[in-house]
């Protein structure tokens, strides 16, 4: 019996989801586990696998935004019949109102969006959720979807209040020497979690650390282990994971209704993927080698830097590490990943002149500045836990 495929709910508070290619064709074999199609959501785009073999009878939903639960394609056998698929259902709306003047009579009215029938406006669910949640009118909207239908983008390029711009043709990509950029998903996800970590009350606190004793060992793991090359950033990792074991109170995250004390250290990792800043995680880093930590690090960045990140990669995460050393930058504050309560930003080792032994020596120093929620995480614990974090570094033994 024919197999309707569905657009699957991979997260909490996940509505909709946009297809950014099929992996097979119509009539092609499919296996049941194997990659069907790509999904972009507002986390990561990622390949979602089969749910039945068979061949694929249909695609229904070629690409672009489709709703959870929709179905999008059927798989069954050789010679088999196709159910009929509904088209999706217009969700209900609230009725456009009809403007008029002074007198009583019918306004003239600006063009609006298409309407089915009953004079109600058509969007996608996604586009609703935004559209309340901001307080824009869908009425004064101009959709660009399938046959005028209002999708997330509309909504999303609408703030609230602002005036309808005039119907006018597709912006050319480049406008004289202005590049046009369209907005992704990813980008979009980053600024607004930035916006929503800009509303926490931070403060920071800065320390340096001699990396003597850290590049030393580095260099003669890298010689000796086999396997991914050993990093700084892998060093970087133990060490947090260690210090937050010791000050359990910074690998927290705020709730409105209590304070929630990780019990591992789920360590993430920023980095600059060609779709945007990501952040995999490397979970329970405390219980790994530095061997360990290192293969799941490069396994982690090759995966980010492809684009084959999976929604688990992403999740979970109790700490951040941001660490822009090897871009030559001195120093920078970063900003929180939230809901986490610290993010730690790691600048460039560089030769300092430090006083030692009643002399001026030479020294690598690396500067960390980390960023704290003041709801969660106090001074004194924060500073304690910056101090761990220096004292590892500095005597990387103590952590092995």
């Amino acid at each position: 019996m024919a197999s309707e495929v569905k657009l699957p709910r991979l997260g909490q508070g996940m509505e909709s989801g946009t297809i950014v290619r099929w992996l097979k064709a119509e009539g092609d074999p499919v296996e049941k586990g194997e990659p069907l199609y790509e999904l972009d959501t507002d986390k990561v785009t990622q390949e979602v696998e089969a749910e039945a073999s068979g061949l694929l009878l249909k695609i229904a939903v070629r690409e672009g935004e489709v709703p959870v639960g929709r179905t999008i394609a059927v798989i069954g056998e050789a010679g088999e019949e196709v159910p009929g698929i509904a088209a999706e259902p217009e969700p209900a709306a609230e009725p456009v109102p009809q403007p008029r003047q002074e007198d009583g009579r019918p306004a003239e009215r600006e063009e609006r969006p298409v309407a089915s029938a009953g004079g109600r406006v058509k969007a996608s669910p996604l586009a609703r959720r935004i559209a309340r949640e901001r307080g824009v009118d869908l009425a004064s909207l101009r959709g660009t979807g399938p046959e005028g239908r209002i999708v997330a983008d509309d909504v999303e390029r609408t703030e609230a209040g602002a005036p309808l711009a005039p119907a006018a043709a597709p912006a050319p990509v480049v406008l004289g020497e202005v590049e046009r950029r369209e907005l992704t998903s990813v980008r979009r996800t980053i600024a607004r979690r930035l916006t929503e970590a800009w509303q926490i009350p931070v403060f920071q606190l800065q320390s340096s650390a001699d990396m003597s004793h850290v590049n030393a060992l580095v260099a003669r793991l890298r010689e000796t282990e086999e396997g991914p090359k050993l990093t700084v950033t892998d060093v970087l990792i133990k060490v947090c994971a260690a210090a937050l074991m010791r000050h359990r109170e910074v690998n927290a995250e705020w709730t409105e209704a209590a304070i929630l004390i990780h019990p591992t250290a789920n360590i993430g990792i920023a980095v600059a993927a060609p779709q945007g800043l990501v952040v995999p995680v490397i979970h329970g880093a405390e219980r790994l080698t530095l061997a360990e930590t290192a293969a799941a690090r490069a396994a982690a960045v090759t995966r980010a830097r492809e684009g084959k990140l999976q929604r688990e990669d992403m999740e979970r995460g109790t700490f951040t590490i941001s660490n822009l050393g090897m871009y030559r930058v001195e120093r920078f504050t970063a900003v929180l990943n939230v809901p986490q309560a610290a993010i730690l930003a790691v600048g460039a080792t560089e030769e300092r002149a430090v006083p030692s032994g009643g002399e001026i020596v030479l020294r690598p120093m690396l500067t960390l500045t980390a960023t704290f929620d003041h709801r969660a995480v106090d001074g004194a614990p924060a500073a304690e836990f910056l101090q761990s974090v220096k004292e590892l570094l500095e005597e990387p033994a103590l952590m092995l």
